[in-house]
């Protein structure tokens, strides 16, 4: 049920005459269109700025500190404490800036797909491009649906807000606020969609656990035989590219639950990186630029013809692009598949020293999802000169406010019911490392990927790599059996020795926060440090 405030906050807005609730696609075009808000494209979508902020403000989200939450988050770096007090300040002074609108936009939406895990969220926003990205990510009611709809969360958006450290309790002008016991978040400062949509993430982390669902930062996708496959992984790993398979129904690209019966997205929904994007390599999701109802954020667009160009990263290297699920051809129409046959750890490794596929125990298959490595590269973030090893707890550390070895813990039980098989695909470097070394090309990948979710893996033979102790094949179909080896692939393989040894090192240090929490089985799982230089 919802709380005494939200039920004063709906009631308030199901009688505000400047609200436009529930409004189509075309409709919430029209509004951005007349507001200035962003422009129409000459194939369709419609192209936004977001401003300062092209990506999720990480340090400026918080959770409220309570009785509900003191002992049921896993406070830290990632999430951060805020006060009762601070958050009823901010309250106070979001519904001041809600009263000084012209006009608000309001959706009522599901976050989740199947029916029995999914939670109510209504969706309040100043701008009616952002009313349409909710609409587009989350899960649409039907028209049935939406006569009986009660909302359990409140998300407000507000872009325009700033928030007072002093007053708030908060770091600057931006605000990601999360009261778990009033069921509301409020967002301000910030126009990037995103956060709404990792907000509701973020909830359903929360909730789904004691459920005994499993919550996911991953895609699906189902094979013609009806085998569900998932794949972690981080921004960039390639999640979405890879999910995105003709020959395969893709159920979602982003958040999933694994309940007792089935794999379901949490949303309706796509959130494809945009830059670069090849219509070769990704013709499913280039297709969708080119479509009305897709929203282009940060592409880069010429104000006279209409034209974007999508190789053009001048306004932001994370240009995204978002679109209903229904505008790839093969998706699922019911936004969920079987439970999985198949897990598929993503990684963007650009040390260059991690193979392109190798076969985890499950004991491995919990020690590289507690880890959830990928690598930065030189370029991509200021001081950044080098590869730098980036862990991220379950492939989603900034979206899970419970202690990762609840989510670790799920996952190993639910490998070990299903007898599920699980792989590390490395989509990074091969043949040296970022700068000296070529990415891995993405049709060795797919023919990776093919032969291992068509079981054409589990009979060949594999080598236990003598560092990292994980089972890698020494041959597959439609692969130069060389690139299988990553050390055979380096020009001086002493220098890969070193490199290998440095990573392995970074994965032990990391994962001894993990150590208390998990079984001896699962630490022994981790890389071999050879040496103690």
């Amino acid at each position: 049920m919802p709380n005494l405030f939200a039920r004063t906050l709906l009631a308030a807005l199901d009688e505000d005459a400047r609200v436009q609730r529930n409004l189509r696609t075309a409709e919430l075009i029209e509004q951005a269109v007349r507001n200035g808000e962003g422009l129409l494209a000459a194939d369709g979508p419609f192209v936004v700025a977001t401003g300062k902020h092209t990506g999720r403000s990480a340090q400026d989200k918080y959770i409220v500190r309570d009785a509900e939450t003191e002992n049921s988050v896993w406070w830290g770096k990632t999430n951060v404490p805020m006060t009762p007090e601070h958050f009823a300040n901010l309250r106070v002074d979001f519904i001041k800036a809600l009263e000084g609108r012209d006009r608000l936009y309001v959706a009522d939406l599901f976050g989740g797909s199947q029916a029995e895990h999914r939670v109510n969220v209504r969706v309040v926003t100043e701008l009616a491009w952002h009313s349409l990205f909710v609409r587009t990510l989350l899960v649409r009611p039907s028209a049935d649906e939406l006569e009986g709809f009660a909302a359990e969360y409140t998300i407000i958006d507000l872009p325009s807000f700033r928030a007072d450290p002093a007053r708030h309790g908060c770091r600057s002008e931006t605000i990601v606020a999360v009261n778990l016991s009033e069921k509301l978040i409020l967002i301000g400062g910030t126009a990037y969609a995103g956060e709404m949509k990792k907000s509701v993430f973020g909830i359903l982390n929360y909730l789904l656990p004691t459920r005994g669902v499993m919550p996911m930062h991953c895609s699906a996708n189902i094979g013609p035989a009806g085998d569900t496959a998932v794949f972690f992984g981080l921004s960039g790993t390639g999640k979405t590219t890879l999910s995105a398979d003709a020959s395969r129904t893709l159920i979602g690209d982003d958040e999933h639950g694994w309940s007792d019966t089935a794999v379901f997205n949490f949303e309706g929904g796509c959130y494809a990186k945009m830059i670069r994007l090849s219509p070769d390599a990704e013709p499913e999701i280039y297709a969708t630029t080119k479509r009305f109802g897709t929203i282009l954020e940060n592409v880069v667009i010429d104000p006279e013809t209409r034209q974007i160009d999508l190789d053009d990263d001048s306004l932001a290297e994370n240009s995204r692009g978002s679109y209903p699920i229904d505008f790839i051809p093969n998706a699922s129409a019911d936004n969920l598949g079987p439970v999985p046959a198949n897990i598929i750890f993503l990684t963007a490794d650009a040390y260059g020293v991690l193979p392109p596929i190798a076969k985890l125990t499950p004991d491995q298959a919990m020690y590289h999802f507690l880890s959830g490595y990928t690598a930065r590269v030189a370029g991509t973030e200021i001081g950044v000169t080098e590869p730098s090893a980036t862990f991220s707890t379950c492939f989603g550390a900034p979206f899970m406010p419970r202690h990762p070895s609840v989510y670790g813990n799920l996952l190993k039980e639910r490998i070990a019911k299903g007898g599920v098989k699980c792989w590390l695909v490395n989509t990074g470097w091969t043949g040296g490392a970022y700068g000296m070394g070529q990415r891995m090309p993405i049709k060795v990948t797919r023919a990776l990927l093919n032969a291992a979710l068509s079981g054409g893996l589990d009979a060949i033979t594999c080598r236990i790599d003598p560092i990292f102790g994980f089972a890698v094949p020494v041959a597959a179909p439609d692969v130069d059996d060389r690139i299988l080896d990553p050390r055979s692939t380096w020009v001086d393989p002493a220098a890969y020795d070193a490199t290998a040894e440095k990573l392995a090192r970074q994965f032990v240090e990391n994962f001894r926060q993990f150590e208390d929490a998990v079984d001896a089985a699962v630490i022994a799982a981790g890389p071999r440090v050879l040496s103690d230089a």
